[in-house]
């Protein structure tokens, strides 16, 4: 009979089967703690994964090549990071995709178009880039320390995403007590606070950006596009197309269309869990 964290019936993000001698071979020397979600944490680089992810990370690390002009989206979970997806998507692919009622953001769900990096790994050691439709825009939870050393070496940009660490924590433990099981019940909130530290460095081909001044000042964060290598013409700035792509990718649109509210993505989340309005209410 299986471990109950290796049962087919768990969705995927429960799993922790190792599927590799080296996956298993690492976890034997390195720090393990009970998980939030997940059975265990496992502490690698300084970053802290469940099994599962642990499988992506390395499997990344060893196989993916970056390409000049790649974007990288960087962020820690429940920073903003599918807003920051849409915006950059319908940013950088404006040109190809005019008309905002024909965008594919309204049909298909924001993580199937910009892939978590590490979670695409998962399982596999080549991944086909050939047939990737957009530019090769990947989103990725890793810390600079661990992303693959192609990255670093290559011409590539990222954009890392920063958010106030008190409102960071309270949204990822109310999302990942949504992931749990119900017969595991709610984490405790004081013993996720003391494993929830994380950090993030940056080298100069980074571009910054606070949620908060994000959320505030929308226009004036995402007006400068010349560093994601499509700034905006004369022409589009008085047509309103930044405008266009705000009302595309505002909340109350995303949120309530219907692939959105519907579905799960191939690891088991359902696609609702990424959409908050990402205001805290005081209890």
């Amino acid at each position: 009979m299986p471990r109950p964290e290796q049962s087919p019936s768990l969705p995927g993000y429960l799993q922790e089967n190792e599927t590799s001698e080296e996956v298993r071979d690492l976890i034997g020397s390195i720090p393990t703690e009970k998980g939030w979600v997940a059975n265990h944490l496992r502490q690698y680089q300084g970053f802290k994964h469940t099994t599962r992810q642990l499988q992506g990370v390395l499997a990344c690390q060893k196989h993916f090549q970056a390409q000049d002009g790649d974007i990288f989206l960087v962020t820690t979970p429940k920073s903003g990071s599918t807003w920051l997806k849409e915006m950059v998507f319908a940013l950088v692919n404006r040109v190809s995709f005019p008309n905002p009622k024909k965008h594919p953001l309204l049909t298909n769900n924001t993580h199937t178009l910009v892939l978590f990096l590490e979670m695409e790994y998962i399982g596999k050691e080549q991944l086909d880039f050939t047939n990737f439709t957009f530019l090769r825009l990947l989103s990725t939870h890793l810390p600079l320390l661990s992303l693959p050393k192609f990255v670093e070496d290559s011409d590539c940009k990222l954009v890392y995403l920063c958010r106030n660490p008190k409102d960071t924590f309270m949204f990822f433990w109310r999302f990942t007590n949504k992931l749990r099981l119900v017969n595991r019940g709610a984490g405790s909130f004081e013993e996720n606070l003391k494993s929830s530290g994380r950090d993030l460095e940056w080298p100069r081909r980074i571009f910054f950006l606070k949620y908060e001044d994000m959320k505030n000042e929308p226009k004036v964060q995402f007006k400068e596009t010349e560093f994601l290598g499509c700034p905006f013409s004369l022409e589009e700035g008085k047509s309103g197309v930044l405008d266009e792509i705000l009302e595309l990718c505002s909340f109350e649109n995303l949120s309530n269309l219907e692939v959105n509210k519907i579905g799960r993505l191939p690891s088991g989340e359902e696609h609702q869990a990424f959409f908050r309005r990402g205001e805290l209410a005081i209890p």
